[in-house]
């Protein structure tokens, strides 16, 4: 007998500001301190949810090691202070780890397997570097037809330029948008119903006495949106990847650090507990493409999560199409069809920054607060992924 499948809804969506990695506000905060702020203000805005009826919490990292290292999902559970009865888990696929850890917990639910997931990403670009700490890589993919795997995330961005002929001058127009539409939700507080503030402590050594000082803020702002980026600035930045190429580090996104967490539930918590849910995970699609350009990705996965759903293209009202490079987003829109008005109206990674597993989480909680905001009904979340491929996930506002 084959069991209906049920659905699964999301009653809390949040996530960390934004930091720049290295020398930004999040530089020396752990990431599995952030993961346990977003956790805990999670389950916060739920407060009639009982914690005891999590059964596991799936997390999304691009490279679990070091101080992400471990078993991320479970210590970020059990330092929360959470029942020690949530399993955790920590999952990656690359970029799109955190929109991935969304819809593993909704299948859970789906399938009958539980009823109160947690979903979320975290990425410390800051204290784990791109690529890792001690990157070991199997050889053959240098061989001819592995080739592509070895290419630098760069790199395949030039290409998506070059095949689908997108301009140096298009590029750094899209990336001057990102920062002028990120600038403007900003100033007018778009960000802020899914932001949660964290609390950061700076040690300051006084002169005067010899004694380090503790010294505590709060930030709730991303800090990688700048106000005075201008065409003319772009146009002064050298290509980074390529010696004669057009991707910049101005038209490529941020890297970064950050947390994002969801809390998903079934229709019969819901009702148990009077819950009001905010969205409903419609579906999710994965497609590979050519490693050498990975970065167009999402022009496979975004009909298929479609397909999924039962919805069109053109039925999507959001589009959070993570701006890994201003080449890939631009060949997407262009690719598809997209309509530019719905890409990233609020700006994107350019601006934003891109903590890599964290990212997905963190734009599904900007959809769902966007849908809400003006009144939508279907938003998505999509990414290129490293090795050659595209994720994409759609929300439908309740």
């Amino acid at each position: 007998m084959t069991k209906q499948l049920q659905d699964a809804y999301i009653v809390s969506a949040t996530r960390t500001p934004i930091g720049k990695s290295g020398r930004g506000m999040f530089r020396n905060t752990r990431p599995d301190d952030l993961l346990v702020r977003v956790m805990q203000s999670a389950l916060a805005q739920v407060p009639n949810l009982d914690p005891k009826l999590v059964e596991d919490a799936i997390i999304g990292c691009s490279f679990p090691e070091g101080a992400q290292g471990l078993n991320l999902a479970r210590m970020g559970i059990l330092l929360a202070g959470l029942p020690n009865t949530i399993g955790g888990v920590t999952i990656n696929r690359y970029c799109a780890s955190g929109i991935t850890a969304v819809a593993m917990a909704a299948d859970r639910i789906r399938v009958g397997q539980a009823d109160v997931m947690i979903a979320g990403g975290v990425e410390s670009m800051s204290m784990v570097p791109m690529m890792g700490s001690n990157p070991s890589m199997n050889m053959a993919i240098l061989q001819d037809e592995n080739v592509g795997m070895a290419y630098g995330m760069g790199l395949t961005a030039e290409k998506v330029a070059q095949q689908w002929k997108v301009s140096r001058e298009a590029q750094d127009a899209f990336a001057l948008q990102s920062h002028q539409r990120a600038i403007a939700a900003q100033n007018a507080g778009y960000f802020d119903a899914e932001t949660t503030s964290v609390d950061i402590i700076d040690r300051v050594p006084n002169l005067l006495t010899g004694e380090i000082e503790l010294k505590t803020r709060t930030v709730s702002r991303d800090e990688g949106a700048r106000p005075d980026t201008s065409l003319e600035g772009l146009a002064k930045l050298k290509a980074v990847f390529a010696a004669k190429g057009s991707v910049t580090a101005g038209n490529s996104s941020q890297t970064s650090d950050g947390a994002g967490a969801l809390i998903l539930v079934s229709e019969k918590i819901l009702k148990q507990f009077n819950l009001t849910p905010l969205a409903r995970f419609a579906s999710f699609a994965v497609r590979g493409v050519p490693p050498e350009i990975m970065g167009i990705g999402p022009k496979e996965a975004i009909p298929a999560a479609c397909r999924a759903a039962g919805i069109t293209q053109d039925q999507i009202d959001w589009f959070e199409l993570n701006e890994a490079f201003a080449a890939q987003s631009l060949a997407v829109v262009q690719d598809l069809g997209l309509d530019p008005a719905k890409v990233n109206p609020m700006g994107g990674a350019i601006a934003l920054g891109h903590p890599l597993g964290a990212t997905g989480a963190i734009r599904s909680a900007t959809t769902i607060h966007a849908l809400h905001r003006n009144n939508l009904k279907y938003g998505m979340v999509t990414m290129c992924v490293g090795t050659g491929m595209g994720a994409a996930g759609i929300f439908e506002r309740m």
